[in-house]
């Protein structure tokens, strides 16, 4: 199917949606389900596995691929509510959450434990401990229950709340963690020790002067009491405690912390809620390679309509870099957690290096001298190394079609990863951004109900095509705690506990078909809603990219210890801008419908994003906001 099809199917379905007619596909085709795929509905949702039209089951990945979790529970509670209905459904759930085994009964470890000899000395990262500026902070990944829930949240499953174990000698907690019990048991909180030299006038920590009650419950779960301190003046808290009665907690329980040592904090997750009251995971508001802000690894319980959270996150006022890792730790870092990637089975567009793109007839233009471009050198040395996007270059395919239609379809044999490094939560973390180059992006697939999946024409193709993913590290020790997986304009943050290993630690995640979006487990990932959309297809096979193959290209801290390669300072876009002839197509469409569904049409068609339009060539990893900020999610 055409994208003129394509564009009709799509854009009437949702048109006869919109104005409440009952759409009745009139196509002959039937879809055929995917094989041992699962399907993940809506953006970045919940992995669903269907077999068949009806029937809701859970097939576990290969374990080999996992952590130390425990499985998916055998069914899936969000369909079988749908299927049973709420009430019968909901009450049997929580019934049996009370008495089976959560995710979160399970504390999550990576498969080879990190220790001190897992790094190369030198310098402060993971050393265990890093001073803000007179105030020490520690992270604490072991805690004691406090209380939890067995409903609502993530999954429906309640969520649970801890306070920190095991505080070293001289620290004091600044608040409890909390996180959704639909996951395992991989968190941490900081805790913090005052080191300042003027600790009488003005210690870095001090103890509230008394708490307010924020919110409390009485129920089957038992009561809990959530307390906010409140802090004297030229102090702010930074986390919560909570109890499980009504008696206010003593005012050395937790430590607020010098207002000049915080700042503003901004709601990041939704843990859960009740009857417009939320918890929340938070961070700092201000994030980025110079940002100060340092998450405090705690949550903050408010109501809907709170505008900023009660509770800040903390500043750090040394040396942003002091903690980050060496040339030598970030080799060995990059060693323990390379990723592999798995690319789909019908993949036609393969990445490649740079280098062989360059070296196999890459060209680039000039706007001034449109019939005359030229090669690029490999490194990408005669390349624009100014700083500026003004469209005057751009790079494309070569010319004669054979070698064209050759570079089009990349070569995996020369692809290799390419690696930035940068601190983030003010230096607490290290961020490697792992890059992939593709040569080409191939078009976008649709979905629309139980038709086959088709490609929309010439939609979504455009020439150089960057991809990447991150691993953030810890710089306490070294663990890592969080992948990011970049979905086209934005994408994901996913804990280590919610991903798959292989080999030890080494990170594995799935390149969706065509798109090169990247995803934690295979299956389909449907952007739209009401099972129609476009598609992201991703498998487990065998046709897979060792990016433990690499070069860093950037770590700025480091200096001239790191050489960038100077196609990495090139702004402009690494391929043309194509403009589609199809709004005359459009318009054919929109004159064949009736007036009922006109109307929808046309307000659906308003809302078709630029790119459907045409086609553009990406910028360069260094001239994307997440160079020097933090992900979009």
């Amino acid at each position: 199917m055409g994208v003129n099809g394509g564009i009709f199917c799509t854009v009437l379905l949702l048109a006869t949606q919109a104005v409440g007619v009952h759409a009745i596909a009139p196509w002959k085709k039937l879809h055929v389900p995917l094989k041992n795929h699962s399907e993940v509905i809506g953006d970045g949702g919940v992995p669903t596995t269907l077999d068949g039209p009806f029937k809701p089951m859970t097939v576990p990945l290969d374990k080999s691929f996992r952590g130390n979790a425990v499985d998916s529970p055998d069914t899936d509670p969000l369909v079988q509510r749908t299927v049973k209905g709420c009430l019968t459904a909901c009450c049997a759930e929580n019934n049996l959450a009370q008495n089976q085994a959560l995710p979160i009964d399970t504390i999550f470890k990576l498969p080879v434990p990190v220790n001190t000899s897992s790094w190369p000395p030198g310098g402060g990262f993971a050393s265990g401990i890093i001073d803000l500026g007179g105030l020490q902070v520690s992270q604490i990944s072991k805690f004691n229950k406090i209380w939890g829930t067995y409903s609502g949240g993530p999954g429906n499953q309640g969520f649970t709340i801890f306070e920190p174990s095991g505080i070293p000698q001289g620290f004091f907690m600044l608040g409890s963690y909390s996180q959704p019990n639909n996951k395992p048991l991989f968190g941490w909180v900081l805790v913090a020790k005052d080191v300042s030299t003027n600790k009488r006038n003005s210690p870095t920590l001090w103890p509230p002067i008394d708490y307010t009650l924020v919110w409390n419950s009485v129920s089957k779960d038992g009561p809990i009491y959530v307390w906010l301190p409140i802090a004297p003046i030229g102090y702010k808290a930074v986390g919560h405690v909570v109890t499980t009665t009504q008696n206010k907690p003593p005012v050395k329980k937790i430590m607020c912390v010098r207002s000049d040592l915080t700042e503003q904090s901004e709601t990041c997750s939704l843990i859960w809620e009740s009857d417009n009251f939320n918890f929340y995971d938070v961070r700092p508001s201000n994030r980025g390679v110079q940002a100060s802000g340092v998450k405090v690894g705690t949550f903050v319980a408010q109501n809907e309509s709170a505008n900023l959270p009660s509770i800040a996150c903390l500043k750090n006022t040394n040396y942003i870099p002091k903690y980050m890792p060496n040339l030598q730790q970030i080799k060995a870092i990059f060693k323990f957690y390379s990723p592999s990637m798995c690319l789909h089975l019908d993949e036609k567009y393969f990445p490649s290096s740079v280098e062989w793109f360059f070296s196999n007839g890459a060209l680039l233009y000039k706007r001034s001298q449109k019939s005359n471009p030229i090669p690029i050198e490999p490194n990408g040395a005669n390349l624009p190394q100014d700083h500026n996007d003004d469209g005057a270059y751009w790079l494309d395919l070569p010319v004669d079609s054979t070698n064209k239609e050759r570079v089009k379809k990349g070569n995996l044999s020369s692809a290799k990863s390419y690696v930035h490094v940068k601190p983030m939560l003010g230096g607490t973390f290290t961020d490697l951004a792992i890059w992939v180059f593709y040569p080409f992006n191939g078009p976008a697939r649709a979905k629309i109900w139980f038709l086959s999946p088709f490609n929309l024409g010439r939609i979504g193709e455009h020439v150089g095509d960057w991809e990447h993913v991150t691993l953030r590290v810890s710089n306490f020790n070294g663990e890592l705690k969080q992948v990011y997986f970049s979905q086209h304009n934005k994408g994901e943050w996913l804990d280590s506990s919610q991903v798959e290993f292989q080999s030890g630690n080494m990170l594995v995640y799935y390149s969706s078909l065509n798109g090169h979006a990247s995803y934690p487990h295979p299956g389909l990932y449907l952007k739209g809603a009401f099972n129609v959309g476009i598609r992201n297809d991703t498998v487990q096979g065998d046709i897979a990219m060792d990016m433990a193959v690499y070069e860093l290209v950037s770590a700025e801290y480091l200096g001239s210890k790191v050489v960038e390669p100077p196609w990495l300072n090139y702004f402009r876009k690494w391929g043309p801008k194509i403009l589609y002839d199809i709004y005359d197509d459009v318009q054919k469409i929109e004159k064949k419908l009736p007036g009922i569904v006109k109307s929808a049409f046309e307000s659906i068609v308003k809302r078709l994003p630029s790119e459907v339009w045409g086609e553009e060539g990406p910028s360069g990893p260094k001239e994307k906001d997440n160079w020097n900020g933090d992900e979009r999610s």
